[in-house]
């Protein structure tokens, strides 16, 4: 990649707008508005490429001709400094075929959609048991601490067989992980920690295996205990902080539009209404990183060999082409009744979420209980104090005080 900055290019990460605390940040809706192959400028002084535009990024997710390997040398990182941490141990996610899916078969079968739907009884109940334990004598609650954290880090760790009691452990290594601002030395210490925690976890399943992920990954003789880490890693890690961000999001944005919120009783349209929320919420605002193998023409650009792209899904979901409709409905507000189940935010291609089902179950759920339980509730500050996580690759929210 060049490392000549241009004042066409983006910079990326981009700051987010507290007036539209929904969206992506302007930068990159303005880039979208100027081509759908635009220039971006990285942290470390890097040029790369942004893709924006739905048909672009599906290219970029899908075509072999773009690695998503972070060993590649001209991989592009949104935070420097990373490079040598990543590449030390990385997670299929970040790998390629034939490893990317050597790896991800193994864990694979334990989020089928068959296997989910099965989970969906035990999934209710822990939504309900976290409502009765967040309403029980009360009016208020943070949102984010007491309900749309707790539901999908209770759910992660029962299928992976990580200790409920180990979460705040857990959760705060998660979010130095995930902090685009953490240094160098912070994210080296984090990764080490959880590593650490899970191949003890690991070992100690492999001498007293349970009916969990963990235990069946440290049972198996072609993976060493550091594969099992950091598979474990990045399923403790994704498996709680996207779906409690997109829980808390998504109740946020619902407070502001009430005469949307009768479609989540439908059981009907609730699998649809959750899409929709998937689609304009798309939590991953930063995009998805690749780099070139070999020139690739574009969007009307040459893409060289090993320059970087990023694929913006949160760009790619607000493409009028592909989500206006024939009634050519704005993009960029919520419409529960909108066909949006081609939506990119579990990304696209080989790589994409592995635990989809999970979440979009999760979702479904979560929401549905919670505005049936709650009919009454409702923002309990100004909206302008709600505190949103902008520092974090996974965007979200800090906090959410809510009242009934």
């Amino acid at each position: 990649m060049t490392s000549t900055p241009t004042t066409q290019a983006v910079p990326v990460p981009a700051p987010h707008s507290s007036g539209c605390p929904f969206g992506p940040p302007p930068a990159y809706t303005d880039a979208a508005a100027r081509g759908r192959i635009v220039r971006a400028d990285l942290p470390g002084g890097e040029l790369c490429w942004l893709a924006t535009g739905y048909a672009e990024v599906r290219t970029v997710l899908s075509d072999h001709r773009f690695s998503a390997d972070v060993r590649h040398p001209s991989f592009p990182l949104l935070a420097p400094g990373r490079r040598e941490m990543l590449a030390a141990n990385p997670s299929f996610l970040r790998l390629d075929d034939p490893e990317h899916a050597r790896l991800r078969r193994m864990v694979t079968g334990d989020f089928l959609v068959k296997r989910v739907e099965a989970l969906r009884p035990g999934i209710q109940q822990i939504v309900d048991e976290t409502l009765d334990a967040m309403t029980e004598g009360r009016t208020e609650a943070d949102l984010v601490t007491e309900f749309a954290l707790p539901v999908p880090s209770l759910v992660i760790c029962l299928l992976l067989g990580v200790p409920y009691d180990d979460r705040d452990h857990f959760q705060g290594l998660s979010r130095t992980l995930l902090n685009n601002t953490s240094s160098l030395e912070q994210l080296t210490a984090a990764q080490a920690e959880i590593l650490d925690y899970l191949r003890g976890l690991a070992a100690r399943k492999r001498e007293r295996p349970e009916d969990d992920i963990l235990s069946r990954l440290a049972a198996r003789d072609d993976l060493t205990v550091d594969a099992v880490a950091s598979t474990g890693s990045l399923l403790l890690v994704a498996g709680h902080e996207t779906t409690a961000n997109m829980i808390s999001l998504s109740t946020a944005l619902l407070l502001e539009r009430p005469e949307q919120i009768a479609r989540l009783a439908d059981p009907a349209a609730l699998p649809g209404a959750v899409e929709e929320l998937l689609r304009l919420l798309t939590i991953v605002h930063t995009g998805l990183p690749r780099v070139a193998l070999e020139d690739v023409e574009l969007g009307g650009e040459t893409i060289r060999a090993g320059e970087g792209v990023i694929a913006m899904l949160s760009t790619a979901n607000r493409d009028d082409a592909m989500f206006g409709g024939a009634e050519q409905r704005a993009t960029d507000e919520l419409d529960l009744d909108r066909d949006a189940r081609r939506h990119m935010a579990f990304g696209f291609g080989v790589h994409q979420c592995l635990g989809q089902p999970l979440a979009r179950a999760e979702l479904q759920i979560a929401l549905a209980a919670l505005f049936r339980r709650l009919p009454g509730l409702r923002l309990a500050v100004e909206p302008s104090e709600r505190k949103f996580r902008t520092e974090s690759f996974i965007y979200g929210m800090r906090s959410l005080p809510v009242a009934w």
